[in-house]
């Protein structure tokens, strides 16, 4: 009985050894999955309809795995890493550029794309991808101000250094990022909000730590719920933000000071290291059908850079200036470069210094 008793414990102990020897390859391969039926799609979170995921699951018979980032930097310092296969993600313009510059992307195959005359011309061939050889847009917007109009004026808030007036004293929230509160700063001082030059960033600095007695926070994504709660009068925010938090508080409003802002871009990529291009090519023809991409627009909140999709959104949308300036306010609009690695590191520094004395 003994020897019997042995022999089915050496063999649960066996079992036990393999089933965790497969479970550490399992997850030492990272979590996107490797299948001919499988998409790995690397997003923001919430930046899709999940209608249309289903939708393209069940035209095309590809499973999508769908998993999410908060920063373009963790989508950046994950790819880069290796041990995932994402198909497809979606950074931003200025981490494109840096992405290409690092071989981290796949080329695209223009003659496996459908739909690319969609697309308004005003959004393709940035500088951060010339040709659009590795990317294509997906949603773009401003930087903008967001104000409660019960106890702001429209004319109260149409420049970028009226947020410095006394009357704002304790009654601002800011974006936490420092190439947007930054670059606000440095074009109330006439600057470009891609100045490399040392005496402007000093500049900017010091002018932005005389707006702290307005500030009442500085948080990321909870701004949209804060504003829609009516917990501060105004705000510097994203266009797709202050969407959302319209559609919960019908006293906001939203504009983009007539002297320039961001605009900028999210666009779709193919990370070297994608396994199945197949899937990955399925699903930027899906998402460059003007339905589909008027479905995500009108979901999303941010602006469809497809012009037949536009054409399909309610009128109320489309003619919606707050969202979908006009080409006056659109060719003051800067798109944000990548600075590199001591220039970004400059910017952040100075930011929180801008942050320590807020705390």
């Amino acid at each position: 009985m003994k020897k019997i008793l042995a022999f089915i414990v050496c063999v649960l102990l066996l079992v036990g050894l393999a089933f965790g020897a497969r479970y550490y390859l399992l997850a030492s391969t990272g979590n996107t999955r490797e299948s001919s039926k499988t998409l790995n799609l690397y997003n923001w979170g919430d930046y899709i309809d999940p209608a249309l995921l289903k939708r393209f699951t069940a035209e095309t018979g590809y499973q999508v795995n769908y998993e999410t980032f908060d920063s373009n930097e963790a989508m950046y310092t994950k790819i880069k890493q290796g041990g995932t296969h994402y198909d497809l993600a979606i950074p931003s313009e200025y981490m494109i550029s840096k992405m290409k510059r690092e071989h981290l992307l796949l080329k695209l195959d223009h003659h496996r794309l459908k739909g690319l005359e969609n697309y308004d011309q005003r959004f393709l061939n940035q500088n951060f991808d010339l040709g659009n050889q590795y990317s294509l847009p997906y949603f773009w917007g401003t930087l903008g101000i967001i104000y409660n109009e019960d106890t702001v004026s429209a004319k109260e808030v149409q420049h970028w250094d009226q947020l410095w007036s006394p009357q704002f004293k304790q009654r601002i929230m800011l974006i936490d990022s420092a190439r947007d509160v930054l670059g606000f700063t440095l074009i109330t001082q006439g600057k470009s909000v891609n100045t490399r030059s040392a005496a402007d960033l000093a500049a900017a600095q010091g002018k932005l730590s005389t707006l702290m007695p307005n500030v009442k926070a500085i948080i990321a994504d909870e701004i949209k719920m804060y504003m829609a709660q009516g917990e501060a009068d105004v705000a510097v925010t994203y266009s797709g933000e202050a969407a959302e938090a319209m559609s919960h508080n019908s006293h906001l409003r939203y504009t983009v000071p007539s002297e320039g802002s961001n605009v900028w871009f999210d666009n779709i990529v193919m990370p070297k290291t994608a396994k199945n291009k197949k899937a990955a090519y399925a699903f930027l023809n899906f998402m460059n059908e003007p339905k589909n991409a008027a479905q995500n627009a009108e979901y999303i909140g941010y602006a469809t850079p497809n012009k037949k999709a536009l054409a399909l959104l309610p009128k109320s949308i489309r003619n919606d200036r707050q969202f979908y300036p006009d080409d006056k306010t659109i060719a003051h609009l800067q798109v944000y470069d990548d600075l590199g690695q001591k220039w970004t590191e400059k910017y952040n520094d100075a930011f929180l210094e801008f942050k320590m004395v807020n705390r």
